[in-house]
């Protein structure tokens, strides 16, 4: 007996591409987000308060004078991540950074999030960054970096300057200013706009 074997291969093609599709997707490795490790803070704490004091030079077992406080800094909640490679700590819902000069006069420093990298002091300052000094000076910026070891701060964005003392507002694109607690000089990479002077400087040039 003779036996007619007839072969469908368009269907037989549809079957094997499905096969095929069904073996490849079974065992695809994702990548992108869904292959990054996610971290987790080692610690949360509410309610933080970071005291930072200057360290006195050549300290005396009977000195009995104090530490004097240079800077502190307080937040609504604050996650350690300080257990890992290159250590930090984060604020998720802002901070606020009071600091004191040699005379104890405070400027403040506000943000909508802040990031301190332990290893370096530097303090990355995020969202709505207005700095208050103590004598009436105001710096605004979405982003500015404050380095606590050398006083410096710095930032690539766009900022404000307010100087009441006289009468002047500068808009910019990058500065930086070692930061002597009264913000008494600026030094603006690119500025733009229009700068307002107090009308008794205009006066006098015009008087000359």
């Amino acid at each position: 007996m003779n036996l007619l074997l007839k072969l469908n291969i368009p269907s037989i093609a549809m079957i094997f591409m499905a096969m095929l599709f069904w073996s490849c997707s079974d065992n695809y490795t994702r990548v992108g987000d869904e292959a990054q490790k996610k971290i987790f803070p080692q610690g949360i704490a509410e309610n933080f308060v970071m005291t930072y004091t200057e360290v006195r030079e050549n300290l005396e077992p009977e000195d009995s004078e104090p530490s004097r406080v240079i800077s502190v800094l307080t937040s609504d909640k604050s996650e350690d991540f300080t257990n890992l490679t290159f250590p930090y700590q984060t604020f998720p819902d802002g901070l606020v950074l009071d600091i004191y000069d040699a005379e104890n006069r405070k400027s403040v420093i506000r943000a909508d999030y802040g990031i301190i990298y332990s290893a370096t002091d530097l303090i990355d300052l995020r969202g709505n960054v207005v700095v208050d000094s103590y004598d009436g000076k105001k710096l605004e910026s979405p982003q500015l970096y404050y380095d606590q070891i050398n006083e410096w701060i710095f930032t690539q964005e766009k900022f404000k300057y307010t100087n009441p003392e006289e009468g002047t507002i500068m808009d910019g694109e990058g500065m930086d200013l070692k930061y002597d607690k009264s913000l008494s000089y600026v030094s603006a990479h690119k500025t733009y706009g229009l700068m307002l002077i107090k009308d008794e400087a205009l006066k006098e040039d015009t008087d000359e």
